[in-house]
Formats: structure tokens, C-alpha cells, sequence
């Protein structure tokens, strides 16, 4: 019961939000070419599904930011192991991926576009690009968080370095990768529309772009709308995979402890 009143509860302040939105733009008659009220966003939104305008692009967007989430963090994690656990690779390497990370990926967008074309390609590269460095940060400190004396207890015990790993740095490192896994599905997401805003065949980032020609600013909003949808659900997966892989992280149990509280109460 306390839980589906706080879900009501949220929906009641989603409403109120909604609700003034609309008032204020008709109170202060406000232009729908600056702001249009929720209510032409909704219709707007409506119509883009109608017409079956947005799904496709919408599948589009969905399989760039997935794929580039994949490539990049797939590098992330190899990267980040071998800069982890070599302090050589480290030396080398690790000063290069800073500087590169450095450079604004909106400033290096047009370039791939030139590269790869206005594909599918250009914008999984750009949203691996993106959705790289959180994960290979988090791999780096997750596996360098391991504590020495554990180290050195599966040393004494003949441990090779492979067990050691794999066996304690990477189960130790989890709830780290999880974070950054988290961090770089929205950072692909933010990728993907970057790369579509510079040059597109399709997408939501695209659709965006030839609304603004058109000054379609409720348009424009309602693809908002739909990002914001999408960054939600993607992020929740992430999460509730972590949630059911890592079971025993103390913060895990800290959840599921929570929730039985709130079914007792």
C-alpha cells in the first residue's frame, strides 16, 4: 500500500507539473512557436505514432545507441583491464585515451560523418566513442580495488595471476562496471543524436533537424519526449540487470532489505 501510494503520489506530481505548464503558456499567452503547451506536445506525439512517422525512426535511434554501447563499452572494458593491470600499458597508453577523450566528440562528429558516410556506421562509431571512457574509468578503478592483502592471501596460496582476476579483481570490480555501464547507455544515446543532428538518413536526431526547419517546435518537443522515454527504459534495464547479477553487492542487499520493509509495513 505505502508503495503504490508513492507511485500515486508521483503521477499526481507529474500531473501538477503538466497542468501549470499548460497554464502558464495560456496565462501569459506564450507563442506555440517558443513554447507549446502539453497539450499540442501530446497531440503532436500522437500524430507522429499515427501516421507511423516516429516508430521507424525510433528503430533506428535504438539500434545505433546499442550498437555503439556495445562496441564501445567491448573496448572499454579490454582497454581498461590491460591499463589496470599492466602500469607499462598504463605509462604509454593511458595519457593518449585522456587527450583523446579531451577533444569535444560534437567537434569530431562532422569528421566521422566524412569518414564513414551517413549510415548506420558514422553514428555507432560516434556513440562508442562516447560511451568509452566512463566504462573504461570505472573498469581501471574497479579492478585496481581490490584489497592487497587478498592479493597477497591467493599469492601465498600458488594463485596464478589469471585466477587471481578472475577469481577476485573481477567479481570485486562489478558493481564498478555496472556503474559505468549505466553512465555509457546514456552517453551512446547522447552519442547516436549527436552524430544524427550532423548529418542523417534517419533517426530521431535527423527528424529533429528538419522539424526545426519547419518550425515544429511541438514536434520537437514530443521527440524530446520520447529520448527522455527511451534514456528512462534503457538505464532501468541496466540497472535491473545489475540488480539481479550482482546479489550479493552490499548495496544490492540494501535495496532488496529496503523493499521487504516496505512490504511488511
Amino acid at each position: 500500500m505505502r508503495r503504490s501510494g508513492k507511485f500515486i503520489l508521483r503521477l499526481l506530481l507529474i500531473a501538477a507539473m503538466l497542468g501549470l505548464w499548460e497554464g502558464c503558456v495560456w496565462y501569459f499567452k506564450i507563442r506555440a512557436f517558443i513554447l507549446p503547451p502539453p497539450s499540442e506536445v501530446f497531440l503532436a506525439l500522437y500524430r507522429g505514432f499515427a501516421n507511423n512517422l516516429y516508430p521507424e525512426h525510433i528503430g533506428v535511434t535504438l539500434m545505433e545507441t546499442f550498437l555503439g554501447f556495445v562496441l564501445g563499452t567491448a573496448l572499454a572494458f579490454i582497454l581498461g583491464t590491460f591499463v589496470a593491470l599492466s602500469r607499462r600499458v598504463e605509462y604509454f597508453l593511458y595519457p593518449f585515451i585522456v587527450m583523446f577523450q579531451a577533444m569535444p566528440k560534437v567537434a569530431l562528429a562532422p569528421l566521422i560523418i566524412v569518414w564513414f558516410g551517413l549510415g548506420l556506421t558514422s553514428k555507432v562509431i560516434n556513440a562508442a566513442l562516447v560511451a568509452f571512457f566512463p566504462l573504461m574509468v570505472n573498469t581501471i578503478v574497479g579492478l585496481r580495488s581490490a584489497e592487497e592483502d587478498r592479493i597477497n592471501l591467493m599469492r601465498s596460496l600458488a594463485a596464478s595471476k589469471w585466477q587471481i582476476f578472475w577469481m577476485l579483481r573481477l567479481p570485486n570490480a562489478l558493481p564498478f562496471i555496472f556503474a559505468g555501464l549505466e553512465i555509457a547507455m546514456i552517453f551512446a544515446l547522447i552519442g547516436a543524436i549527436v552524430a544524427e543532428f550532423i548529418g542523417a538518413e534517419k533517426g530521431l536526431g535527423m527528424l529533429i533537424q528538419s522539424m526545426n526547419i519547419n518550425v515544429d517546435v511541438a514536434g520537437q518537443f514530443s521527440i524530446l519526449l520520447i529520448l527522455s522515454a527511451i534514456g528512462l527504459v534503457l538505464n532501468g534495464i541496466v540497472g535491473m540487470t545489475r540488480r539481479r547479477l550482482l546479489f550479493w553487492d552490499a548495496a544490492a542487499q540494501g535495496n532488496a532489505a529496503a523493499v521487504v520493509e516496505e512490504k511488511k509495513l
